[in-house]
């Protein structure tokens, strides 16, 4: 049996965290209703939940449109106890 990836499937929604260079102003902080910003050292890290995979793209289209480099992307795992 498949695993369930709520990313893809439309199950959950995922919390991901995105480091972009640089920080990010409230004007621009707009762009990412759904986000918290946090600084670390020179990057910036957003914080949130995206409800599936085209809303993470939609995230990264935004990222590119404001010319801001991104430079990871992580989605700490869902840990599942089934023995």
């Amino acid at each position: 049996m498949p695993a369930k990836d709520g990313a893809t499937r439309g199950g959950e929604p995922r919390r991901y965290e995105i480091r972009v260079r640089g920080p990010i102003g409230p004007t621009m902080m707009q762009a990412f209703p759904t986000l918290a910003a946090t600084r670390s050292g020179r990057d910036t890290v957003l914080v949130g939940s995206l409800p599936d995979q085209a809303a993470l793209y939609g995230v990264i289209q935004q990222l590119e449109a404001l010319g801001l480099q991104l430079l990871e992307i992580r989605s700490p795992a869902h840990r599942t106890d089934s023995t």
